[in-house]
C-alpha cells in the first residue's frame, strides 16, 4: 500500500493506493486563507499538520488495516509558498502563498539588475515566487528575516514533521526562482541576488528518490511499521505523475484553485519572453513547460457564493439556458495574473450586463472567462514553440461535462478525462511513493489511466468564440492601466 498526501490551498487531500495503484480509500481536511491586506494571501504552517494529522487519524479509524500496510508516502503540494522557519524550527510568521502579490516591486528590480537570470531559473521573477517573497521580507520585515535560517516549501514542511528531514525534489524546487533548472542544482548567482544563500536551502532530490523515515513516534500513532517518505512533487507535476505525462508532447489542464497548461519535455527549453515556465519535472531527465493561471475553478466558487447559490446549481442553471457564448464576458483575475500577463493588481471584471442578465448567464460567463484565460495560455505555449493537440484534464473543475465542452470549443482541442483523475496530485505523489519503494522505472508506473470520457471540438461553437477570445483579450489590454490606478 502506498500513501499520496497533497497539501492544497483549500484542503490537505490524501489518498490510498494498492499494489496496482488502485486508490482504496481518501480523505480530506479544509484549510482556511488569510488575506490581512490587499495583493496579501498567506496560511499558517502549522495549520497544514494539524490537518495532514486529522487525515492520517481518520484513515486509522477508517481503514487501519490498510493504513498498516503502507510502505511508502509520497508528498505533493501547492508550489511556491515560502515557509520561514527560525534556528528551532518554528515558523517565524505566517507563510506567504503563491497567489500572494506584494512582490511585484521586488520583481522589477530583479528584472532590471539580474536580466541574465530568467534563462537559467526558467522564466522571469514574479510575484508568486519564493525568491522574490524572501527580497520582499528582507526590505519590508527585516527583524524576521534575520532570523530565518531554512526556507521550506509547504509540502516540505510536512516532510520535515514526518522524518525530521530538511529536504525538497526537483519539481517543487523549480517554483522558487533558486533553482538551476538545466542543471538541477540550486543557483548561488539566483539566491544571492534574493539575499539568501545554499545554508538556507534544503538537500536537492528526484521526485522518486526517498527522503527519509517516517519517525517512530508517529508511525506508532498511526498504527504504521517502518514507512519510507519519497521526494514527491509540487502540484502541477504530481497531476502529471497522476496522469502518466512524463513522455516529451504529453499534455494537461488542471482546473483547481488555479490553473495550469501543462506540457512534458525531454530537455530543458525556456522562452522566458513569453512568460511560461520551463521547470525541472519530478522524474529524472524530463522538464516541463507551463502556463500557469491564478485563477482556475476558484472564480465558479467565488460567483456562486455572491449570488447566493453553490457552484454546481450555477453550473446546472448555465447549462441549461446554453445556446451560444454569452454576451457577458468575465475576466477573472481575482487574484491578479501570472501568465500571460504577470499583473498581480489585475482585477475580475463583468462586462457586456444588461438589464436581460441572469444569473445564469453570469455564471456561463464565469466559466467562458475562465476558458477564454485558458485560450491566452494556450497561445503563450505556442509562442513558447509547443504545440498542444489534445489534452488530458485534472482538479475540480473536471468534474463538470459541460465545463469541459466550453473548454474545447475554446481551445479547439479534444480533451480526455481519466478514470480517478479527480484524485489529481494526491494520486501522482502515491505513485512517487511505490517508485521510491520499489526502485521501479517512471515508465512502467507511471502509465495513463483509462479513460472516461472524450470532449471534442463543436466547429460552430468553435467559430463562435472566436471573435469572444478577442474581445476578451481587448477588454484585458483596455483595463490593464485601470488595475493598477487605485
Amino acid at each position: 500500500m502506498y500513501l499520496g498526501i497533497d497539501l492544497g490551498t483549500s484542503a490537505v487531500k490524501a489518498v490510498l493506493t494498492d499494489e496496482n495503484s488502485t486508490v482504496v480509500a481518501e480523505a480530506s481536511e479544509p484549510l482556511a486563507i488569510s488575506r490581512p491586506r490587499p495583493l496579501w494571501s498567506e496560511q499558517n504552517a502549522p495549520d497544514f499538520w494539524t490537518a495532514v494529522c486529522a487525515v492520517l487519524d481518520r484513515f486509522k479509524r477508517d481503514q487501519g488495516a490498510a493504513l498498516a500496510k503502507v510502505q511508502g508516502i509520497g508528498l505533493s503540494g501547492q508550489m511556491h509558498g515560502a515557509v520561514l522557519l527560525d534556528e528551532a524550527d518554528a515558523p517565524v510568521r505566517p507563510v506567504i502563498l503563491w497567489n500572494d502579490g506584494r512582490s511585484g516591486s521586488e520583481c522589477a528590480a530583479l528584472a532590471r539588475d539580474f536580466p541574465h537570470l530568467p534563462e537559467l531559473t526558467g522564466v522571469v521573477a514574479m510575484p508568486g515566487f519564493t525568491g522574490p517573497k524572501l527580497l520582499w521580507l528582507k526590505t519590508h520585515e527585516p527583524e524576521i528575516f534575520a532570523r530565518v535560517r531554512t526556507v521550506l516549501l509547504p509540502k516540505d514542511y510536512l516532510r520535515l514533521k514526518l522524518t525530521g528531514v530538511k529536504a525538497t525534489e526537483m519539481s517543487d524546487a523549480a517554483g522558487t526562482w533558486w533553482l538551476d533548472e538545466a542543471r538541477r542544482t540550486w543557483s548561488d548567482a539566483a539566491l544571492a541576488a534574493t539575499g539568501v544563500t545554499v545554508a538556507h536551502m534544503p538537500a536537492l532530490l528526484e521526485g522518486n528518490a526517498l527522503s527519509g523515515t517516517l519517525l517512530p513516534e508517529l508511525a506508532a500513532r498511526w498504527g504504521m511499521g517502518k514507512v519510507h517518505v519519497a521526494g514527491g512533487a509540487g502540484d502541477a507535476a504530481a497531476g502529471a505523475i497522476g496522469l502518466g505525462a512524463i513522455s516529451d508532447g504529453d499534455a494537461f489542464l488542471s482546473l483547481g484553485t488555479s490553473g495550469q497548461l501543462f506540457v512534458a519535455t525531454n530537455s530543458y527549453r525556456p522562452a522566458p519572453s513569453t512568460l511560461i515556465h520551463a521547470f525541472a519535472h519530478a522524474v529524472p531527465g524530463t522538464w516541463l513547460q507551463m502556463a500557469a493561471m491564478l485563477n482556475g475553478a476558484s472564480p465558479l466558487a467565488w460567483g456562486a457564493n455572491l449570488m447566493g447559490t453553490d457552484p454546481q446549481t450555477l453550473v446546472d442553471e448555465a447549462q441549461a439556458q446554453f445556446t451560444a457564448p454569452a454576451h457577458e464576458i468575465f475576466l477573472p483575475y481575482l487574484s491578479g495574473e501570472r501568465t500571460p500577463h504577470n499583473n498581480p493588481d489585475a482585477k475580475g471584471v463583468f462586462f457586456g450586463m444588461t438589464g436581460d442578465t441572469s444569473r445564469a448567464r453570469l455564471g456561463q460567463a464565469i466559466l467562458e472567462g475562465v476558458a477564454y484565460s485558458f485560450a491566452d495560455a494556450q497561445a503563450a505555449v505556442l509562442a513558447a514553440g509547443t504545440t498542444i493537440t489534445e489534452a488530458g484534464v485534472i482538479g475540480g473543475g473536471a468534474k463538470s461535462g459541460f465545463w469541459m465542452q466550453i473548454l474545447s470549443n475554446v481551445l479547439d482541442i479534444p480533451l480526455i478525462r481519466y478514470v480517478g483523475a479527480d484524485k489529481g496530485p494526491a494520486f501522482g505523489a502515491a505513485r512517487l511513493a511505490r517508485l521510491a519503494v520499489t526502485g521501479e522505472a517512471p515508465a512502467d508506473v507511471c502509465v495513463r489511466p483509462d479513460i472516461l470520457d472524450v470532449t471534442t471540438p463543436q466547429p460552430a461553437l468553435v467559430e463562435a468564440y472566436r471573435p469572444k477570445i478577442a474581445q476578451f483579450r481587448r477588454l484585458y489590454a483596455a483595463l490593464k492601466t485601470e488595475f493598477s490606478a487605485g
